[in-house]
């Protein structure tokens, strides 16, 4: 917490340092710390994803006055099942009692005129406003590898962003790529893409970043760097090697 300047740290012990179990500790251990900080008329940011979905999972009755959720990026693909995305916020704004807010749209169009054309809309900017409005973020960190969610669900990336995404970003942030200094990789998809804007996350009251595991462990290191994150729920292997970093 003192090295990287945050508001708070949760560190998860597992029992092995595998990306999979990983996962179970953190959402568990992020469910508690958000139960722990959510008020009344709160509005909770959210991203999709399987480490959110064990988050979701994990969550614990609380009904609270005037909460509302909202979705942070677009959530549907042509894969439909893998992102969880409708599954995740109808778990919050149960657990909640809570209004839900979706964005019933891909994450990335064909075209930046496309994306601009449906932000335009009324609903649409409604809920995007809505996440930028959000006191509290939630949120994890994309890979680049080729199993990566966001390459696996029909978007409409070409072969050389995807080269170029794989040779200079180290991870993603509600589908934005960026780099280790925690800049936007490809200016170009990132405009085609629907949702809140990394730099919209410093102004959280919570931005509070769930991820762990050696796959994501560059792209963590680069989200601190960026200063989008004031909250890290993560693992002791990784905040072991957060420690150690010079």
């Amino acid at each position: 917490r003192e090295k990287y300047q945050l508001k708070a740290v949760r560190v998860a012990s597992t029992g092995l340092d595998d990306e999979n179990e990983v996962k179970k500790y953190i959402g568990a251990k992020a469910a508690e710390y958000l139960a722990a900080i959510v008020q009344p008329k709160d509005v909770i940011g959210i991203s999709w994803g399987t480490t959110m979905y064990h988050v979701a999972c994990a969550l614990q009755p609380k009904a609270l006055a005037g909460v509302q959720i909202v979705q942070l990026k677009g959530g549907t693909s042509h894969a439909q099942g893998l992102t969880y995305a409708h599954e995740i916020l109808e778990r919050f704004a149960q657990n909640f009692s809570a209004e839900a807010h979706y964005l019933p749209l891909p994450v990335i169009f064909d075209t930046r005129a496309l994306k601009e054309m449906v932000d335009a809309d009324r609903y649409i900017s409604s809920v995007l406003a809505l996440g930028r409005q959000a006191n509290i973020a939630l949120f994890t960190v994309g890979t680049v590898r080729d199993s990566a969610l966001l390459f696996n669900l029909g978007y409409p990336i070409a072969d050389e962003i995807k080269e170029e995404i794989k040779q200079h970003a180290v991870g993603d942030i509600c589908s934005r790529f960026f780099t280790a200094a925690g800049e936007i990789c490809n200016e170009a998809l990132d405009a085609r893409t629907v949702g809140i804007r990394l730099t919209e996350l410093k102004d959280k009251s919570y931005s509070i970043l769930v991820a762990g595991g050696q796959p994501k462990y560059e792209g963590i290191k680069a989200v601190l760097a960026g200063g989008y994150a004031n909250v890290l729920i993560t693992d002791q292997y990784t905040a072991m090697r957060l420690l150690k970093e010079t």
